[in-house]
């Protein structure tokens, strides 16, 4: 498809009317598959917003940990926001074309919530590490108002990052092919378009993965490290495992979020990975995590568990 049809070109960049977002393509039955992400997409939504009400609601859970778990949910809900509902529209209801502009909004709110993901976990991270390496001085060092400005600082940082982003995609020119190989305004199928030197783009992308994706787990591992350290010198196996049960949900977060990126990540730098098995593989990466988060910290966090239980008995 060429887009020189619906060129609009200011002083030195030309950019299309329209991109054309392909998708998963010569898959047969393909919508049953974007039916199945919005089933995902449903569940996150519902699951995420209930977290945040409870929260929000409850006195006791006015918390460091819990404001890390609220900002958590808040970037679950915004990247899943970002992502699916504009998918549905685009592929079930054959709407494939999108605006220059609505698409780089598109890329700039999924990459801002995906970023707020990846730091909110680095900070949960930290809540973890100073509770059991400095139990004494946890209530001196992580207070609600330090982490209410670590969270603002992690927001605008990523509002600036991402406009960065965007703001170099929009020096590029495109004059050739304005088709998308993604489900959504990816960076890295759009930086590829341009027919002008588009190195800066290229040096973006590998830094956002390197500070979104690389650098986080590489904090948190340290982190852990560091716990595991603590805990050895706990004397008694029951000590160590309620000191380690406060990190169960926070581990399996981290894991859901960061061990399938890594894969999608390794197997495309090793090997030829198709575009149809790009878009599923990352598709689900980012709508599972999602969608499971709520539900693994309600299930594994005592203080939700008996706050529902009161609700329930109330109820009943």
């Amino acid at each position: 498809m060429n887009a020189n049809s619906s060129f609009s070109q200011n002083i030195s960049f030309v950019h299309p009317e329209y991109f054309f977002i392909k998708g998963l393509s010569g898959i047969p039955y393909r919508h049953y598959y974007y039916i199945f992400l919005f089933c995902i997409y449903f569940i996150a939504v519902i699951g995420n917003s209930a977290v945040l009400l409870l929260i929000a609601a409850e006195r006791s859970l006015h918390s460091p940990k819990y404001i890390g778990v609220l900002n958590l949910a808040l970037a679950d809900l915004g990247e899943t926001n970002a992502v699916f509902p504009n998918m549905m529209k685009t592929f079930l209801f054959d709407s494939q074309y999108i605006s220059y502009n609505a698409c780089l909004a598109n890329m700039f709110f999924v990459f801002f919530f995906i970023g707020t993901q990846c730091l909110s976990l680095v900070v949960l991270a930290y809540d973890r590490f100073v509770a059991i390496c400095l139990p004494l001085r946890y209530h001196a060092i992580v207070t609600n108002t330090v982490m209410s400005f670590i969270y603002l600082a992690i927001w605008a940082f990523n509002a600036c990052q991402a406009s960065l982003t965007v703001y170099f995609i929009n020096r590029l020119s495109f004059c050739k092919s304005n088709v998308i190989e993604s489900y959504f305004c990816d960076h890295g199928p759009v930086f590829r378009l341009a027919c002008n030197d588009n190195s800066i783009n290229f040096f973006i992308a590998k830094f956002n993965t390197a500070l979104f994706l690389v650098a986080p787990l590489i904090i948190i591992v340290l982190s852990y490290l560091g716990i595991f350290l603590a805990l050895s010198k706990i004397t008694t196996w029951e000590g160590r495992c309620k000191a380690l049960r406060t990190c169960a949900s926070h581990l399996l977060v981290v894991g859901l979020y960061f061990l399938p990126k890594i894969c999608v990540y390794i197997i495309a730098l090793t090997t030829f990975l198709s575009a149809n098995a790009r878009i599923i593989s990352t598709s689900l990466a980012y709508a599972v995590p999602a969608m499971l988060n709520p539900i693994i910290y309600v299930l594994n966090t005592a203080e939700i568990k008996d706050l529902l239980r009161k609700v329930l008995k109330r109820g009943l």
